[in-house]
């Protein structure tokens, strides 16, 4: 039998990966998002009594992250940062853009998303979760989710390029 140190460990090599992926894509920074999973595994260690199996861990442990993205894309040093940013961006290369892969663009468009379009988009995409999974992991019904992708997919077609979005339609 594990003791709860152990145990602890083991959900922490299980679901790192997995949850640090799905914080970057909220919060689109590394550091931030490596921050936001230790202090999501903090939280679930000082409360994993609490935890009462209604969902799997896998479940439980995503929502956690996904309510510390949403504090911190809230925060101030986040809105701070963007302000920042904004006053000190750099201008791009034309160069470096004629090289981007088609798949970055895509990605891009999908990350400029307003967060309730590109969280159906991601979990239903890219973590291959159903529409059914995806209502229940964002507490919403599953026609918010139909209708959340219809508008996402619509703004995605907008943004991208005749190609680019015949990549992702075919995807």
């Amino acid at each position: 039998m594990l003791s709860d140190e152990q145990a602890f460990q083991q959900v922490m090599e299980t679901y790192s990966d997995y949850l640090l992926r799905i914080a970057y894509l909220y919060v689109k920074d590394w550091q931030v998002a490596e921050d936001i999973v230790q202090d999501s595994f903090l939280s679930y260690y000082v409360k994993f009594e609490q935890f009462e199996e209604r969902a799997s861990l896998k479940t439980y442990l995503v929502r956690i992250v996904i309510n510390k993205c949403k504090d911190y894309l809230k925060s101030w040093s986040y809105r701070k940062q963007q302000l920042t940013n904004t006053f000190f961006q750099t201008k791009t290369d034309p160069q470096k853009m004629l090289q981007q892969a088609e798949r970055l663009d895509i990605a891009e468009a999908i990350l400029n998303l307003p967060i309730p379009l590109r969280e159906v988009i991601i979990h239903y995409y890219y973590e291959e979760l159903s529409v059914l999974e995806v209502a229940n992991l964002l507490r919403i019904s599953d026609n918010t989710v139909k209708t959340r992708m219809r508008r996402a997919r619509q703004l995605l077609k907008e943004k991208l390029s005749s190609d680019e979005w015949e990549v992702l339609a075919n995807e």
